[in-house]
């Protein structure tokens, strides 16, 4: 990454930027870059054929009997002209050559560059009995929410694979159209690898609150059908009937296409705290198929939420223009179920337990985390706004959990 230089003219930049996804890491650092004065060329390679739409909805308001199931977009027509960008959709990247500097598409056109961009996202894993199958679903595109929504209507039975935040989100919206909802997970505990045991339990059981069926520390064997799914075959020998089975069992970085090019590929792109990768100028990663060396942790850490693909554009840009970089945020996802919003700050999973206030089932929640020396590491908010922003706070200033549990009030 070039030295940070206050005297560098963006408006006679003429370098030429590719942006390999058009989702909001993509999306996002074109817009910084124009915003920053850049007016090189700026050409973005998607491959889905629909225009860039926002991810979060997916898996929440997509699936809503109240919404129009539409995607929410992340650019207009309009915003694409104003941008000066050129948008290429339907134009998946199937090889890079970084010698030559250029990336090929599907359909065999060869794209060169100046600068790249990576920002491919993360594709969800599947189960191999469920390839073909009619009524199967994963939850990672709009096309994967308009085709899950048609299939929701009050009586039919659903069976979620995963009791992750996908898993969870979709249980509580076939539950608002009355769907039949059993949710396993191969785990004793959902979530219980991020959050640990106790917190873990207290969101599964949300499922239970709202009317739907949590099975835990089982399997899926196999799913039945010729088809069309008919029923999921448990490792414990029971059989669910299902009309529809949604797979929530986590995601993979989309690097296939990088085979061969050389770049360090290990459960993501490795790159540096620039989010350049790592050996290789004029290279970037951002979003979930990044795992650049984080400025809190000391370490390499890739994360898959949506803030992180949106904080990564910036930095990015920041990296390529070389103006001084900002500070990056702290992790925070959120996760929208049973009418509950759940925030997390930080990396709980990086600690431990250290507090409780409230509990999921009356809608009030504050959980802190922290690592071996005490500090806070990460937190879960939920139904309490203002602990939000204290559990924030904190962390960002690697506060002594004892100092912040003086600080609170008796009841929070």
């Amino acid at each position: 990454m070039s030295s940070p230089d206050p005297t560098l003219d963006t408006a006679n930049d003429t370098r030429k930027v590719l942006v390999v996804g058009a989702s909001v890491a993509g999306v996002r650092t074109v817009q910084a870059l124009r915003s920053a004065g850049f007016t090189g060329v700026i050409t973005v390679l998607g491959a889905e054929r629909h225009f860039p739409y926002d991810k979060p909805p997916i898996s929440k308001e997509m699936l809503s009997s109240e919404s129009t199931g539409e995607p929410v977009p992340l650019l207009t027509e309009d915003d694409v002209a104003k941008l000066d960008v050129e948008l290429r959709l339907g134009a998946a990247a199937v090889r890079l050559d970084p010698a030559a500097k250029v990336v090929t598409t599907e359909d065999g056109e060869a794209h060169a560059y100046d600068v790249l961009v990576i920002a491919t996202g993360a594709s969800a894993r599947n189960l191999p009995s469920g390839e073909g199958l009619a009524g199967v679903h994963t939850l990672r595109n709009a096309e994967d929410a308009v085709q899950l929504r048609s299939e929701l209507a009050p009586g039919r039975k659903a069976v979620v694979v995963g009791a992750g935040f996908i898993g969870a989100e979709f249980a509580a919206a076939a539950r608002a159209w009355d769907v039949d909802v059993t949710v396993v997970e191969a785990q004793p505990i959902p979530l219980a690898h991020i959050l640990g045991d106790r917190i873990g339990a207290e969101l599964g059981g949300l499922h239970e609150l709202h009317g739907a069926t949590l099975m835990t520390g089982v399997t899926t064997k196999r799913l039945v059908g010729e088809t069309r799914v008919e029923a999921v075959e448990l490792s414990d020998g029971r059989t669910l009937p299902a009309d529809i089975v949604v797979v929530g069992i986590g995601a993979e970085p989309a690097t296939a296409w990088l085979k061969g090019s050389g770049l360090p590929v290990s459960n993501g792109i490795d790159c540096e705290a620039s989010l350049e990768v790592t050996g290789f100028p004029d290279v970037y990663a951002a979003g979930d198929v990044a795992r650049p060396l984080h400025f809190l942790y000391g370490e390499p850490v890739r994360i898959e939420h949506w803030t992180n693909a949106n904080d990564h554009a910036a930095l990015v840009a920041s990296s390529i223009l070389g103006t001084p970089v900002p500070r990056p945020a702290l992790p925070y996802v959120w996760s929208d179920q049973y009418g509950h919003r759940i925030q997390i700050i930080g990396l709980p999973s990086r600690g431990e337990l250290v507090l409780t206030r409230g509990s999921a089932a009356t809608g009030n929640l504050v959980a802190a985390y922290a690592g071996p020396d005490g500090v806070l590491v990460g937190a879960l908010v939920l139904g309490n706004p203002r602990m939000l922003m204290k559990c924030r706070k904190a962390v960002m200033k690697s506060v002594h959990h004892a100092d912040f549990e003086r600080d609170l009030p008796a009841a929070s």
